[in-house]
């Protein structure tokens, strides 16, 4: 869904994310982008709005930082998680 803000001169895209294996965090941002570049607009920001699992965002991580062999495991929190 988008919405214009007029008070900001900004407009606002809500995407409901159902399941992150299927389609993930960086491929909807990438297509929202990508969209957004074809009308001339630029994405000032985004936000998560409710509970995310970490897995989506470890791996919107090492796709934007482009990590060699990452593993979640490397994560502090994940492995102090694991025992």
């Amino acid at each position: 869904m988008g919405v214009l803000i007029e008070e900001t001169g900004t407009a606002q895209v809500t995407i409901n994310v159902c399941n992150f294996r299927e389609v993930s965090l960086a491929r909807v941002f990438e297509t929202v982008m990508s969209e957004a570049e074809r009308f001339g607009v630029s994405i000032v920001g985004s936000e998560i709005v409710g509970l995310v699992p970490m897995e989506a965002l470890l791996e919107a991580a090492a796709f934007y930082l482009r990590f060699d062999g990452f593993q979640h495991d490397q994560v502090l929190e994940v492995r102090l998680s694991q025992g």
